[in-house]
């Protein structure tokens, strides 16, 4: 899609009309024509066929409606990669959690790859197509899922992690097996690799097996770590006291060795 961040004058006179059907409505109606065009584009062709002309085209709409109502190509990619998303998570049947957090990572781990071999150029926009340290929109919701799955890991006391670790992991054993298999031709996919690096993955987080009356120290302070925000028992500083605490039981490269400290 070519950038256009200043709109040639005579443009807007093309679009006055337009404008004024949006103020009567017809905004939103635009917005979806537009992702929804900009993704078949983007599922037939890939990236370089979201162009400005082929997305207008096939939306129905003059080019500066694009730039109106998503700023620029980013703007675009990133409601794209949104709708995607959300349309991929509504062709599954809803996933209730059961009473086996483990069980549900194994589910949102297979969600994950499916979404990428069932996708692969959305996939590829929503993962690897943003600056280094700037992540979609989409992939942060898809993160706070996999957090949320992590949590309550850690609250069932079977995360021998800590969280934000345990989580990043996952991510990324989880995009580096789907970036793999997306490109490998798909009669030379091993089958079996998705399922090998997700084991793999869940065996370094957790406890195996599942913890008995005695978890250890580590799994104990990384429990109580997770359920710490839904007491009240503590003062603020109290917390902040123990949740540091917590983090060095549960983090013991990063324990001070030699080093006291008084309450």
């Amino acid at each position: 899609m070519e950038r256009e961040d200043a709109i040639a004058p005579d443009a807007h006179h093309a679009t006055s009309h337009e404008a004024h059907r949006d103020r009567d409505g017809n905004r939103d109606g635009n917005r979806d024509r537009i992702v929804a065009a900009a993704a078949r584009l983007l599922s037939d062709g890939g990236p370089d066929a979201v162009s400005t002309r082929a997305v207008s085209s096939a939306a129905g709409v003059q080019p500066p409606t694009i730039y109106r109502l998503f700023g620029d190509k980013q703007g675009l990619l990133d409601a794209v990669v949104a709708y995607g998303f959300t349309q991929y998570l509504s062709s599954k049947t809803a996933q209730e959690p059961t009473d086996d957090p483990v069980e549900d990572l194994r589910a949102g781990w297979d969600l994950h790859i499916g979404l990428g071999l069932a996708n692969p150029a959305l996939y590829s926009l929503m993962y690897g197509g943003h600056r280094p340290g700037v992540s979609s929109p989409a992939a942060v919701a898809a993160f706070g899922m996999l957090a949320r799955l992590i949590r309550r890991i850690a609250e069932a006391g079977r995360l021998a992690l800590p969280e934000e670790r345990a989580a990043a992991l996952v991510h990324a054993a989880g995009c580096g097996t789907t970036f793999t298999l997306i490109a490998t031709p798909e009669d030379r996919r091993d089958p079996e690799l998705s399922r090998t690096a997700r084991e793999a993955a869940i065996a370094a987080i957790t406890t195996d097996p599942p913890p008995a009356a005695e978890p250890g120290p580590v799994a104990a302070a990384v429990t109580l770590r997770a359920a710490l925000p839904r007491t009240d028992a503590l003062t603020e500083p109290e917390r902040g006291l123990l949740r540091e605490w917590l983090d060095r039981i549960a983090d013991p490269a990063h324990t001070v060795t030699g080093r006291t400290r008084t309450p």
